[in-house]
């Protein structure tokens, strides 16, 4: 039984290798886009928040929502603000 030894390098060439194949397999432009407005269980779901959270942030303005019929939406852009800390867009 042979013994290899592993360096550094050939773990880096490793992880370059894979990276190659895996973006093959992807290839970007396959999926769709995000969508810009989410409903109320995506926000829940992307923020992993409390359907109760998610009404205080609307109650005390820190995310805007716009009301279209009975369902709530919220635009991708000002969840993104929220969590890089910058609060709703106006």
């Amino acid at each position: 039984m042979a013994v290899e030894i592993l360096t550094k390098d050939d773990l880096y060439q490793f992880k370059a290798e894979l990276l190659n194949e895996i973006h093959k397999i992807i290839r970007p432009g396959k999926f769709e886009a995000p969508k810009e407005w989410l409903k109320s269980y995506e926000v829940r779901k992307f923020l992993n928040i409390s359907p109760g959270t998610l009404q205080t942030l609307r109650v005390n303005g820190t995310l805007t929502f716009t009301k279209i019929g009975g369902s709530l939406y919220y635009k991708r852009e000002d969840i993104i603000s929220l969590l890089e800390g910058n609060g709703a867009s106006e």
